[in-house]
């Protein structure tokens, strides 16, 4: 069974004072968790901490590496150009889709209003366990715009995997069906439909042909 990391999480381990999110294989991580664990110099990693018996020297910086194509690592980039942002020093530069590496587009206004356009959505693999399985998502609304809970779209494709949710979550059918297996009986949602999943709740996701749904979390 997967356990989900969201944003709340993280924000709740950096109130504690720690700066490593332990996790294991079997663990997926949102990308506004990502962000968060970013903002408060956060890292994850899934080796076991061991016990500290004295305080070690913090090593010293290491200088970019460059992937293997030759490009410098995406998330370096990312980080250097909120810093000199957070300074005043590149006003903007992360309000625009082309700047902020955002995998869609959208429109902003002064008092927090925001537009995804939907057509310009790209989808990030969901990692259920199953290399074959055809799942897909994307994050659009989360701590960045203000807001306390996370919100995106989701797609399965002749498929069913496991689910636990680690949040409350809320799905609103867009096309195809979704089925979702709790305590041994099969419920059935079609477009137009919603579900909503307590915290704790595990379940089966899946669907017969391919779903597309738009969920919340919170």
């Amino acid at each position: 069974m997967k356990r989900l990391i969201c944003a709340k999480d993280v924000e709740t381990l950096g109130k504690q004072g720690q700066k490593v999110f332990y996790i294991d294989e079997d663990t997926l991580v949102t990308p506004s968790a990502k962000d968060a664990a970013r903002a408060c110099g956060m890292t994850f990693s899934t080796e076991t901490p061991a016990p500290v018996c004295c305080a070690a020297p913090a090593p010293a910086a290491e200088p970019a590496k460059a992937c293997s194509d030759g490009e410098i690592d995406k998330d370096m980039i990312y980080n250097v150009l909120k810093a000199l942002a957070d300074k005043g020093l590149l006003q903007g530069v992360l309000d625009g889709t082309a700047c902020s590496g955002k995998p869609y587009t959208a429109e902003h206004d002064a008092c927090g209003l925001k537009i995804v356009r939907g057509n310009t959505v790209q989808y990030d693999v969901l990692d259920t366990g199953n290399p074959s399985d055809k799942v897909f998502y994307q994050e659009i609304i989360n701590k960045e715009d203000g807001c306390s809970m996370n919100a995106g779209f989701i797609t399965i494709e002749n498929c069913q995997f496991d689910w636990e949710c680690a949040c409350e979550e809320l799905y609103h059918i867009i096309e195809g069906t979704l089925t979702v297996t709790a305590n041994g009986k099969v419920y059935t949602a079609q477009p137009g439909d919603s579900v909503f999943f307590p915290n704790g709740a595990k379940v089966a996701f899946g669907s017969p042909n391919k779903m597309k749904a738009f969920y919340a979390t919170y």
